[in-house]
C-alpha cells in the first residue's frame, strides 16, 4: 500500500480487514480467516485461520496485501487468534506450519490443547507445538486466553477480550474483542443463539460491549450466519440463520437503546454454500434495526 494511501486510511478508519476466507465448509480454498491491523499498520493478527495461503494469494492479487505470499505469512502475520479448533477454522494454519515464521497462537485452553494433542502430535501432524510428543519443535508459542481480562497481542499495538461462545452444546468457541487504542472490534467464532443453545453466553457479550456501541467505539461485529431460515432447529449444530442473527441483534438493542445500532457494520461470515444468496436476501428483507449489513469477499480490503 503506497504511504498516501495508509495515511488516508489511518485519517478515516481504526481497523484494517483482510478477508483470507468467509465461507463455513465445502470450499477448502475460503474459510473462516480475517487479517486485522490498526489502520495505517502492517502487523496483522489472524482471526481464525480455516484458509491462509490461498487468501493471501487472492489478497496479493486484489493489491489487498504485499507480495509474495508466502513473505507475507512469514512477516505480516504476527499470530492467530483461534476460536475453537474445528478444521474449517484452523486449516490453513495447520498446513502451513512447515513454512511459517514462529509465532503465537492464543486461544481458550481447551482449544490450544486440542491443537497440541490432536494436530502436533507427529501422528496428524508434526508437532510444531511446544509440548505433547516429542520432539517438539516450538514454532508456535501458546497463549491461553482467559475470558474477562484484556490481554495484550505480541509484537503489535492490539490487546484482546475473550469471551465463551456455545457452538453446539457441549462444545465451546470464543468471540474476541480486539482493541487498538479507543476504538474496537468484535469477531465472533462459531455460534449458537441463546435461545437455541439454552443459555446466556450472547447475551453477556452483548451486555458487555454495549457501551461500546453507545459510545460510537466499536466499529464492527464480525459474526456467523451459517444457513437460511429454512434449516431445521434440530439441524443447526451450534450455527446462526439470518432470524436467529436478528434476534440476538435486537437483544443487543435493547441493552443499548434506540438507534444505537443505526449504521453499524455487521459483516456476515461462515455462509454455507448454497445458502449464501438466500442469507443475503433474508437479512436485506427483515432488517429492521438499520445495521449495516456487510458481505465480506475473499482478499477484498475492509476498512473500519
Amino acid at each position: 500500500m503506497a504511504l498516501a494511501g495508509i495515511q488516508s486510511a489511518t485519517a478515516q478508519s481504526a481497523f484494517t480487514v483482510v478477508p483470507l476466507g468467509v465461507k463455513g465448509g465445502v470450499d477448502e480454498s475460503n474459510l473462516s480467516a480475517y487479517l486485522v491491523a490498526p489502520a495505517g499498520s502492517a502487523e496483522y493478527v489472524c482471526l481464525d485461520a480455516g484458509t491462509v495461503y490461498s487468501g493471501v494469494v487472492r489478497a496479493v492479487a486484489r493489491k489487498a496485501l504485499p507480495g509474495p505470499a508466502a513473505e507475507t505469512i512469514r512477516t505480516r502475520i504476527m499470530g492467530y487468534l483461534v476460536s475453537h479448533a474445528h478444521l474449517d477454522h484452523v486449516a490453513g494454519l495447520l498446513l502451513g506450519a512447515p513454512d511459517d515464521a514462529p509465532k503465537p497462537i492464543y486461544g481458550l485452553p481447551e482449544c490450544l490443547a486440542t491443537l497440541q494433542n490432536d494436530y502436533f502430535n507427529w501422528r496428524a501432524w508434526p508437532n510444531f507445538g511446544p509440548a505433547g510428543n516429542p520432539p517438539a519443535l516450538g514454532k508456535y508459542q501458546f497463549r491461553e486466553l482467559t475470558p474477562g481480562p484484556e490481554q495484550p497481542l505480541a509484537n503489535t499495538a492490539m490487546s484482546v477480550r475473550t469471551f465463551r461462545l456455545s457452538h453446539g452444546r457441549p462444545f465451546q468457541s470464543a468471540a474476541f474483542l480486539v482493541r487498538s487504542g479507543s476504538s474496537y472490534l468484535l469477531y465472533l467464532g462459531d455460534t449458537g443463539a441463546d435461545t437455541v443453545e439454552q443459555n446466556d453466553n450472547l447475551r453477556q457479550l452483548w451486555q458487555a460491549v454495549a457501551p461500546l456501541v453507545q459510545a460510537r467505539q466499536l466499529k464492527a461485529i464480525f459474526i456467523e450466519t451459517s444457513y437460511a431460515n429454512a434449516q431445521p432447529t434440530r439441524q443447526l449444530f451450534g450455527h446462526l440463520t439470518p432470524a436467529l442473527l436478528l434476534e440476538e441483534l435486537t437483544v443487543l438493542g435493547q441493552l443499548t437503546g434506540p438507534g444505537a445500532l443505526q449504521g453499524l457494520p455487521i459483516v456476515i461470515t461462515h455462509r454455507k454454500p448454497g445458502n449464501e444468496a438466500a442469507i443475503r436476501q433474508e437479512l436485506r428483507q427483515a432488517n429492521t434495526l438499520g445495521v449495516r449489513l456487510v458481505f465480506p469477499e475473499q482478499g477484498r480490503r475492509l476498512r473500519f
